[in-house]
């Protein structure tokens, strides 16, 4: 691939995707070719999924950011996405290679050290893996710590699960490639500076 690949996630889910202002928050994140916005929803319609991404990747393309698609691979291809992410129990990892190509990034879901080095080894480019603190979007699943990040290497690990400000630099210490965050970034008072501060963690 001739890009890198971000190494701050901002994760959308239903509620953001419906906020009247989310292409002005949509905008102060997509600020940095560090940053991957990814499109998720389990709601919506195959059309209005693929508006989004679409009016999406052209707020991400002024900033050389770059648009995810979570699950749906048909969408990643006819928006020309940068990469897709997978669920845990998603379509394995060659046949989707298969239909994307060698350009886009795969990216798969994880929720322990076995799953993220299974993935690894299926071809994945990069694994979430979390939750590594705990979360109130996943109250029931309990937090790995940071120790896991160190032991799912050579997985390229992007944390996420109760990733703040304060937290990025003790997952890069714990070997982890990046981050991925949604609250932390979608409701901070000002999301273009909580994106700066945390990709200063990575400078």
């Amino acid at each position: 691939m001739n890009r890198s690949l971000p190494p701050l996630h901002a994760v959308t889910n239903n509620t953001i995707l419906g906020l009247t202002d989310y292409q002005r928050r949509a905008a102060e994140i997509a600020r940095s070719p560090q940053v991957a916005l990814h499109i998720r929803t389990g709601s919506l319609g195959a059309r209005s999924i693929t508006e989004l991404t679409l009016a999406t990747k052209t707020i991400c393309s002024t900033r050389g950011a770059q648009i995810f698609v979570n699950d749906r691979v048909d969408i990643a291809l006819a928006s020309a996405a940068h990469g897709i992410h997978l669920p845990a129990g998603g379509i394995p990892t060659d046949h989707v290679r298969q239909l994307v190509g060698p350009d886009m990034w795969i990216g798969r879901s994880t929720h322990s050290v076995e799953e993220a080095l299974a993935a690894h080894d299926e071809g994945v480019d990069y694994v979430f893996l979390g939750p590594i603190w705990s979360t109130p979007s996943h109250p029931a699943r309990a937090a790995l710590g940071t120790a896991a990040i160190s032991g799912a290497r050579p997985a390229r690990v992007i944390a996420i699960g109760g990733v703040t400000v304060e937290r990025v630099q003790a997952a890069i210490d714990a070997g982890a490639y990046g981050v991925a965050a949604i609250s932390e970034l979608w409701f901070a008072p000002d999301s273009g500076a909580a994106v700066e501060r945390m990709l200063l963690s990575f400078d």
